[in-house]
């Protein structure tokens, strides 16, 4: 199946024709710069002058974690880009895609993470409130559900920071935005 394809009559100053006024506007003022067909568009271009462009729809941006993100922003800076994606990444293709179509970083989950055995009780992150830093190494450390006056971000933690306190055993509950 075949995309149609859309065509537009620009000009040098980077106006679109525009077929109701059959003038020149710019892209925010016209009403009808669109021409379905390639034909069309270069009669329009012969008779009022400008050249045609074929209006492409903007690709999709791919959806990439920060490390894979970080890789690509590297490899705009690289004298090789693409030797760069291959050589530190098993997704180059989709690296590569990311890097000619653009990307956007995925946002990471983050759960609620409950203290075995222990039922209303959730890990908590240290905080200066909590004044337990020191005498707790810095670590998290088991708190009853959520208070209204403590902020719920103490009880968020990521995958990341879930491996990094030994959590990964523990049952987790995924928290959504809204929910933050």
């Amino acid at each position: 199946m075949s995309e149609e394809k859309l065509y537009a009559v620009k000009n040098d100053e980077g106006k679109y024709f525009d077929c109701e006024y059959a003038e020149f506007l710019s892209l925010s003022d016209a009403h009808g710069p669109t021409i379905v067909s390639e034909d069309n568009a270069k009669d329009i271009a012969r008779d009022y002058g400008g050249h045609v462009v074929m209006l492409v729809e903007e690709p999709k941006k791919v959806v990439l974690s920060k490390e894979e993100a970080k890789i690509v922003e590297d490899a705009h800076d690289d004298k090789y880009p693409a030797s760069y994606i291959s050589g530190n990444t098993d997704g180059e293709k989709l690296l590569m895609e990311a890097f000619v179509n653009g990307y956007i970083v995925a946002k990471e989950k983050k759960y609620n993470v409950k203290v075995p055995y222990a039922e209303g009780w959730h890990f908590q992150k240290y905080s200066r409130e909590s004044k337990r830093g020191s005498r707790n190494d810095w670590k998290p450390f088991p708190a009853k559900d959520i208070d209204s006056n403590m902020s719920k971000d103490l009880f968020l933690f990521t995958e990341t920071e879930i491996e990094h306190y030994g959590l990964q055993d523990c049952e987790k509950e995924e928290v959504t935005d809204d929910e933050v």
